[in-house]
Parts: C-alpha cells; structure tokens; sequence
C-alpha cells in the first residue's frame, strides 16, 4: 500500500500508530498523569546552565501543537543574554509594581497571597532561560500584503500547554508571568507588528532551596461531566 497519496491536488501521507491494550492504555495515561500532577508553578530558580540543545527540543516541541488552518501563529523568543534578561526584568517590575499599587482590585490582591507573589521578579534574572511566547496576528506575503491567521489565542494556549508540558518532561522547571501590559516585550525584542506577547516563562533547574505553596487540584468530578 502506498504510503503518499493525492487527496484534491493536495499531498496526503498514510497515519499510523500503534494500538495499545486497554490495560496499557490505562498504564500509560495514570503514569502520564501522576509525572504531570507533580508539575509547579517555581519562583526560586537556580542560575545553573542548561543545555542549548534541550530548549531548542522543548520549542520544537511545542511547533508540534494544533493550530487553526495549520497556520502556527506563534514565535519562541528565547533570551539567554543578561543584558537583555535585566532588561526585561526592569521594565516588567515598573509595570507589575504599578498594577500591584492601582490596577488591581483587592480581591485579587487577596487571591494572590497563598501563591507569594508580589511585583518583584528576582527570577527574570536567574533563570538560564526566559521563553517569551508571541502569537501571531496575522503574517505576510511576498508582496507584503496580510493574510490571516485563524483562531490565534487558541492555538497559541495549546501551543504553550505543550512547551510546559516538555519542560516538565525534561526535569526543569518554569513559571507563566503575565506582566501587564507586556507591550515593552515586543519593544525590547524589536519584535514586528504582527507579533503580540503572550507569556513569559522562565525555564531552567530550581534553587538547592526551592518551596512552592501546598496547593490542592480540584478533583475530577470538580471539572468533569460525563453525557
């Protein structure tokens, strides 16, 4: 049987997977899940390197995700430059502490507190490696005129569901910091004007010392419905 195929003029290849057994199934996907349970949010990250190599496999990673007409509106700025990393640390506490003093309500001040966040981010310094994720409004073509990308906001959140997923994977840690607004990102990466900021995680080992808030999940019948 070939394994290439021409469906309406356009280059199709043949699927295959394995078939698992129900038991591996089940195996399979209660080791998935308990590695994934075991994921945290980090704040207290170590200044240890990490291979190159391993980010450029988390980002290709995330490329692997859906996106709407398989148009991957995203791009992966990764800074390793502490030049660039203070930078980015600057500009983010002006606009965190401002949002702390007069942007948020006290509701969310007060929602925040089990976390212990506050407007300052010793991490964008430390970490070996900050990720900023940009989606991709729209692109254009030889002749400079915009085409559309579809369903931008969705893709781009499966896309990143992945990286983190990668990054957990591969022994490190991270964190999703929303500074807000994030529009110095695009200034301080000369970033182009189809592309806005959509997150800024931190990647690398954590510190020798590292504790995160004894948080609990909701549970399945929380967040699930069976018809």
């Amino acid at each position: 049987m070939p394994d290439k195929k021409i469906i309406e003029d356009y280059p199709y290849i043949r699927y295959s997977k394995a078939t698992l057994s129900d038991e591996e199934m089940r195996e399979r996907s209660q080791f998935f899940y308990e590695a994934m349970d075991s994921r945290r949010s980090v704040r207290e990250f170590s200044d240890s390197p990490v291979p190159r190599e391993v980010i450029e496999n988390l980002i290709k990673t995330a490329s692997t995700a859906p996106s709407g007409a398989h148009k991957q509106p995203w791009t992966f700025c990764v800074v390793e430059n502490p030049v660039i990393k203070k930078q980015i640390r600057i500009a983010a506490e002006e606009e965190e502490l401002e949002s702390y003093e007069s942007r948020m309500s006290s509701d969310w001040i007060e929602d925040l507190k089990p976390l212990g966040t506050d407007w300052r981010k010793p991490f964008i310094e430390t970490a070996p490696y900050l990720v900023i994720v940009f989606r991709c409004i729209y692109e254009l073509d030889s002749d400079q005129k915009k085409k559309n990308n579809y369903y931008v906001q969705e893709s781009v959140g499966i896309a990143t569901g992945f990286l983190l997923a990668a990054i957990h994977n591969a022994g490190l840690v991270s964190l999703t910091h929303t500074p807000s607004p994030m529009n110095f990102l695009t200034k301080t990466l000369n970033r182009p004007a189809n592309e806005k900021p959509y997150l800024l995680i931190p990647v690398g080992h954590p510190a020798e010392e590292c504790w995160v808030p004894d948080l609990k999940r909701k549970g399945l019948e929380d967040i699930c419905v069976f018809y």
